[in-house]
């Protein structure tokens, strides 16, 4: 434990240090290039990944690193995951909302997360066993158990949409108070409790590992749409929620 408590603060540290890389570039108008899954990136977003990948070398020599930009390095039961700008889209048009994503996973199981909002100046942070804080300060789920009084966030709806509209018209019609949301953020929201639900698609384990393991430290929950762990391998269709209960509702929801 205590090593893992060591672990979440120098990778807080080292958050706090490549944000300010990222923040360099915002709205500066950086160089954008399309990769192969036409997602936008940048060069802050490798520039970013960078400065964390070294500083991860550092305190950490010789641990497996698999990031974003530049894909893994490295062997072993213990792996950090990076994704240095989760947002990109919202990064090159200006929008506050992107984060960076930092998370380490031992034997399959996510450890500990970091979710850090540069342009918002927050730090969620959390791992298994020590519970979960944004900027240090300690962040429970909300004790929300029904769908019908939920705070949901439906990410990628777009893509739900075209890829599962079935799913896409029941989940619409679900909760109490609906947004459309992307990336980390709504997660977030959920681990603080000002959220209670996040329906996710298309992620990457950069994406949901690092999450997970922050919502998990504030007593939610984060599985794929079969209820089962996420692990490297999962299809990128994530629930997140707040209580069993919510869980259990969102799941049926989400049946084809």
């Amino acid at each position: 434990m205590l090593d893992l408590s060591n672990r979440l603060q120098t990778a807080i540290h080292i958050t706090e240090t490549a944000a300010t890389v990222a923040l360099s570039y915002f709205r500066g108008d950086p160089s954008i290039e399309i990769k192969a899954d036409l997602s936008p990136v940048t060069v802050a977003d490798q520039h970013t990944e960078q400065v964390i990948r070294d500083s991860l070398a550092r305190a950490f020599p010789g641990e497996a690193i698999f990031g974003e930009e530049f894909g893994q390095t490295g062997k072993g039961t213990s792996l950090w995951i990076i994704d240095p700008i989760d947002g990109t889209r919202s990064f090159i048009t200006g929008l506050p909302l992107f984060g960076m994503l930092l998370g380490f996973v031992k034997d399959e199981k996510p450890q500990l997360g970091i979710i850090r909002m540069p342009a918002l100046g927050e730090v969620y942070a959390g791992a298994t066993g020590l519970g979960a804080t944004c900027n240090g300060t300690p962040i429970t789920v909300s004790a929300c158990q029904r769908l019908s009084s939920a705070r949901l966030f439906i990410n990628e709806a777009d893509r739900i949409a075209v890829s599962e509209p079935d799913i896409f018209a029941r989940l619409v019609r679900a909760g109490d108070l609906r947004r459309i949301g992307a990336d980390c953020y709504p997660h977030a929201l959920v681990a603080r409790g000002l959220a209670d639900a996040v329906i996710d698609y298309g992620l990457q384990p950069y994406d949901y590992l690092p999450v997970c393991a922050v919502v998990e430290a504030a007593g939610g929950i984060m599985t794929d749409w079969q209820g089962a762990p996420l692990t490297m391998a999962s299809d990128g269709r994530t629930v997140t929620a707040a209580t069993p209960e919510l869980h259990a509702e969102l799941l049926a929801l989400v049946k084809p």
